[in-house]
């Protein structure tokens, strides 16, 4: 009958949303960001002082001004964006976890940066983006202080760490094991099938 409109196929209706491409752009920017940051952290702090580990300084604090500024980003684009439903038939305690997961990412990934500029000020080295741009120093020189702030960076980031492998852990679970089609939702799998 004309006029009359035909369901989309079932396939189609088996496939679950995806993020928008900026969702996926920026999770991946900031995925590859954060683990370059990291990797270069930990190489860093075993150097002894010399001008290659004054510059991987100046490297890692780059990579977490940019983190910063690319989760400002993901914050505003995911408040007019809500993310795609997760799979209804995940159970209560897995759809709570999931939830409590993202919101402990979303507040290490502004912490960690944040605790390096406060021990960067502490300290008495001020943060300048990409060698051109100062960043204020928000806290007076106080070395007891610094060395406190370093602390809480160095935990700060393996707890970040800590919760990126339970957030990548899950993802294959559910692409490995439950099949239920969820990573293609930030991933899109040519061929895929939930």
């Amino acid at each position: 009958m004309a006029g009359k409109a035909h369901p989309p196929p079932l396939e189609s209706r088996l496939q679950p949303a995806p993020y928008t491409r900026t969702a996926i752009a920026l999770h991946a920017a900031m995925a590859l960001l954060m683990v370059a940051g990291f990797s270069v952290g930990l190489y860093m702090v075993g150097l002894p002082l010399s001008p290659l580990k004054l510059q991987l300084y100046s490297y890692h604090k780059w990579i977490g001004v940019t983190v910063a500024a690319l989760l400002l980003l993901r914050v505003a684009w995911r408040i007019r964006h809500a993310p795609p439903p997760l799979p209804a038939a995940m159970p209560a305690w897995e759809l709570s976890a999931a939830h409590a997961n993202h919101l402990l990412l979303y507040l290490l990934m502004a912490c960690v940066p944040l605790s390096g500029w406060l021990m960067s000020s502490a300290k008495g080295v001020t943060t300048v983006y990409l060698g051109l741009w100062p960043l204020p120093d928000v806290l007076a020189r106080n070395e007891a202080l610094g060395l406190f702030l370093q602390a809480l960076h160095s935990i700060l980031n393996y707890a970040l760490l800590g919760l990126v492998s339970l957030h990548v852990a899950a993802a294959l679970k559910h692409h490995f094991i439950d099949r239920d089609g969820l990573l293609g939702r930030m991933f899109r799998f040519k061929g895929a099938r939930p």
